[in-house]
């Protein structure tokens, strides 16, 4: 495929995206204070809530994904969190981004190959005091085949290509020029499965 294919294609991709998905979400996870793009929602009369509402600071201090509560609340950045305890939220308040999800939220596995996607609360690892995001487990399970490896991949394409870019655009560039090293969901399934079985 030449160039000009692939750069039409991309077009395509890209408009398609934004019809089918959206301004809400499109407002929602990609704000323009510098805490951008995020995995974010709108809910509740927010416009744009982290993870759904889990409380990041239960990650550290429980090693656990909890919801947290409308009620209370914090805004940074633009984007609002959610904790289940005022505790909680008076340590984010202190100390807010050391709490923030790596990636914007985003799967971690996902990052890896340049596309800021998917990203559940409830699949999660916190690694040397820095909380990574997934989208699954399989998708935990393949990231951590070589979690160092895959953190430095992760790391370089989220701060030469993702960070303070449009989510959208650089989703649809990267699910049409994908990074040499990209693998579909079932090939990492199966990477996992022969890693479960010792071969």
């Amino acid at each position: 495929m030449n160039t000009f294919t692939q750069i039409r294609r991309l077009a395509l991709v890209g408009i398609a995206a934004l019809v089918l998905t959206g301004c809400s979400a499109m407002t929602a996870q990609n704000p323009s204070s510098g805490l951008s793009p995020v995995n974010a929602a709108a809910m509740d009369d927010s416009p744009r809530v982290m993870l759904f509402g889990a409380d990041v600071v239960a990650y550290f201090t429980q090693n656990a994904y909890v919801q947290g509560q409308p009620g209370i609340k914090s805004t940074y950045k633009d984007v609002d969190f959610y904790f289940s305890t005022p505790e909680h939220k008076a340590q984010f308040d202190a100390q807010p981004e050391q709490y923030l999800p790596q990636y914007g939220g985003y799967c971690a596995n996902g990052i890896m190959f340049g596309i800021p996607w998917g990203g559940n609360a409830q699949d999660f690892r916190v690694v040397d005091g820095k909380l990574y995001i997934f989208g699954g487990e399989v998708s935990q399970a393949a990231f951590e085949l070589d979690l160092q490896q895959n953190i430095a991949l992760a790391d370089g394409y989220w701060q030469s290509e993702v960070a303070n870019n449009n989510s959208f655009l650089q989703r649809a560039k990267r699910l049409v020029v994908r990074v040499p090293h990209y693998k579909t969901g079932e090939e990492q399934a199966a990477q996992v499965q022969a890693a479960r079985n010792g071969s």
